[in-house]
């Protein structure tokens, strides 16, 4: 459709598109915020609609809203819930406080479309009118905490599979590489020997362990608000509806949801949203750790470590023909650094509410969200694209291992602190490994050399050269 329509609102009229689903209120906002050109994100357009069905099924069930008016609304819902309309959703992340130009949104797209299903132009608002129908017992400050709520649990649950996967795929190359013993680095320097396999499953555990992290921070979520209306108290609002609420959205979402135990609480405070970033913030710094590592091990092939190789997904370089970069633990990196500066919004965002109220809920869950499915999709692209194809370079950790300076720590205990470091500093000096270095000056007796020196006993707990090991007393 071409052309416009006259819509009016409290402050006038406006000339909204005639082919809009969205009205006069919606139209407002896009010309208020012309801010970043964004779009909401998907996530937070599902869970509105979420809210607007649940209560439409609600008022169902109450009787305060007929049948013909809501099964409209439900219809609508569900349209968009199946993806159509997401291109009436059209008000910038950065917008008025508390979402309120969000909310009208969602409720003149739902009142237009379900007007349509009845037989009536959009933006006449008969029988179905977005405020008292679509939005009926709700407010912006009860629907917006709660859909933060409801889409970071969506989000939430996409992660935590994405985690896992990520997770078994660095386990199962811990045991692949169980039996490849290599330098081990601190400080970017020798140190003793590891195993590839323990250093991959080390990471798997790092994954394993802010998964779980993640997924007790997202608990919290589960606890609604909803019901709560203007300042948490409920006005307007029919005391069975809360509690038939979460009925529908457990229904609609399949979360496992709660009614929460203090509406004002959850109405005043975004800590529970605050506290999933900061562990999302957390794993973003240890997968941030990963990734680097993945790069580093990686480097060369010629002048770097080399100890693995990583799948070539693209060419490396528009002038360097045959280079082959790291470019998805790259790509990882650049997410965790665009995580973590999330967090830094959300945190600094969900200190401004005040009293009743945090009105920089739009800008919380804009970057809650997108915190939440960056990090699903780079932990599945790591996984799928990068670990499950990381090869071993088992020559290059055995050359690296021998020529490492470190290994004098193994005969410490037979010939003391003081003289292993003598040994250490020689060996670098003369460029000669260890065990040369050992046999060739005496150091022990010949059949207590390998023993000393055996490298993959370096990996497991134990005393190197004996079960006790002990520097005499000449």
């Amino acid at each position: 459709m071409s052309g416009t329509r006259t819509e009016k609102d409290p402050l006038g009229a406006l000339e909204v598109p005639a082919g809009a689903m969205y009205g006069v209120q919606t139209l407002r906002a896009v010309q208020n915020f012309p801010v970043s050109g964004l779009r909401p994100l998907p996530a937070f357009v599902t869970a509105v609609v979420w809210i607007k069905k649940a209560a439409a099924l609600t008022h169902k069930e109450t009787g305060r809203l007929d049948a013909k008016r809501a099964d409209a609304i439900i219809a609508a819902a569900d349209e968009v819930l199946a993806g159509k309309h997401r291109d009436d959703f059209v008000v910038d992340p950065y917008q008025a406080g508390a979402g309120t130009s969000h909310n009208m949104n969602a409720n003149e797209v739902l009142a237009n479309r379900a007007n349509e299903m009845l037989g009536a132009p959009r933006g006449a608002y008969a029988p179905v009118h977005p405020n008292d129908h679509v939005n009926m017992a709700q407010s912006t400050n009860d629907v917006i905490p709660t859909a933060i709520r409801l889409g970071g649990l969506a989000l939430a649950a996409e992660l935590d599979r994405a985690l896992a996967r990520l997770r078994d795929a660095l386990l199962a190359k811990g045991k692949e590489f169980d039996g490849i013993v290599k330098s081990g680095r601190t400080h970017l320097q020798d140190a003793m020997p590891i195993r590839l396999g323990q250093e991959f499953r080390a990471y798997g555990d790092t994954i394993e362990r802010n998964r779980r992290r993640v997924e007790r921070a997202a608990d919290d979520l589960r606890d609604l608000g909803i019901g709560g209306s203007a300042v948490g108290t409920g006005v307007n609002v029919e005391p069975e509806y809360p509690a038939l609420m979460v009925k529908h959205l457990r229904a609609i979402t399949g979360l496992a949801l709660r009614e929460g135990a203090d509406r004002i609480q959850l109405m005043q405070s975004m800590g529970d949203a605050a506290a999933l970033s900061g562990a999302m913030r957390t794993l973003a710094v240890d997968l941030a750790k990963v990734s680097s590592d993945l790069r580093l091990l990686a480097s060369g092939p010629r002048t770097g470590l080399d100890e693995i190789r990583l799948p070539a997904v693209q060419p490396g370089s528009s002038i360097m023909p045959g280079k082959v970069n790291p470019s998805i633990p790259e790509m990882v990196n650049q997410v965790c650094c665009q995580v973590v500066g999330n967090d830094a919004c959300i945190g600094m965002a969900a200190s401004e509410g005040q009293l009743e109220l945090n009105v920089m809920m739009p800008v919380i869950a804009h970057n809650l969200f997108l915190s939440l499915g960056i990090l699903a999709s780079a932990a599945t692209v790591l996984a799928d694209k990068c670990v499950a194809g990381i090869e071993a370079n088992r020559a290059q950790c055995e050359y690296w291992v021998e020529r490492s300076a470190a290994l004098a720590t193994a005969l410490a205990p037979q010939i003391g602190y003081a003289r292993a470091a003598e040994i250490s500093k020689q060996s670098v000096k003369e460029n000669t490994l260890i065990r040369e270095l050992v046999h060739r000056e005496h150091v022990l007796p010949d059949a207590e050399i390998d023993e000393a020196l055996d490298l993959r006993k370096m990996t497991e707990i134990g005393v190197p050269g004996g079960k006790h090991g002990g520097v005499s007393a000449g």
